[in-house]
């Protein structure tokens, strides 16, 4: 009887981290739908010690609605409802592309980075972190899918403002992924035409462009 009332609570306690990492998590998508727009810096760490693979770079992206302006190791993408537009500008190519229906939701894309969490994941609450006086809580995501590349997500939270601080993948193939938002500001003034790509610019500019047929 002992036995079995200790796997009672221990599954009871299971059960209450489980509600508590989702309600969190909840509480973050409010607060993020709740802005209007959203401006973002990160830095992009992806490791590897098996292929000895060590590299970090930086970047921003500025969200409004499904509208976004992402700027990435030397290329910008922007998505107006419609259409991709990806600007490499050190090869002066601009491909362009429709946005996929079946985008696999584990992977992070600009227009998910907010809330990729919401489908596909099991919950449970992980380590509370102290970050420059902030009190930043993990939250451990499992993919559903038992043949998800990852094996997990642990999503860290500043508790004082619901917003993400920190995603951290980590693949089946030792691969581990950090984005570290560094700068967050919301509701600031900002014109649909960041999100307008001017095709005629990059004509004249020399850019070959590709477009869907």
């Amino acid at each position: 009887m002992r036995n079995l009332l200790g796997v009672c609570l221990f599954l009871v306690s299971l059960t209450s981290l489980s509600q508590d990492a989702k309600a969190l998590l909840e509480k973050v998508g409010k607060t993020t739908n709740s802005y209007k727009n959203v401006y973002i810096e990160f830095t992009h760490k992806l490791e590897n010690t098996v292929a000895q693979l060590h590299q970090q770079t930086s970047g921003k992206v500025t969200m409004k609605g499904d509208l976004y302006k992402f700027e990435y190791m030397g290329s910008e993408r922007i998505f107006d409802g419609t259409k991709i537009y990806t600007i490499f500008q050190e090869d002066e190519e601009v491909v362009i592309t429709l946005p996929k229906q079946d985008d696999n939701s584990e992977i992070l894309t600009p227009s998910n980075i907010l809330s990729f969490y919401e489908n596909g994941f099991t919950y449970e609450m992980d380590i509370v972190q102290n970050v420059e006086n902030r009190k930043i809580q993990f939250v451990k995501l499992t993919p559903i899918d038992s043949e998800a590349e990852l094996k997990y997500i642990h999503v860290g939270i500043d508790t004082a403002t619901n917003h993400i601080y920190k995603v951290i993948q980590t693949g089946k193939e030792a691969t581990i992924t950090t984005i570290t938002v560094s700068k967050m500001e919301t509701n600031q003034s900002i014109s649909d035409q960041l999100f307008t790509f001017d095709q005629n610019k990059f004509k004249e500019g020399g850019y070959y462009i590709s477009e869907p047929k």
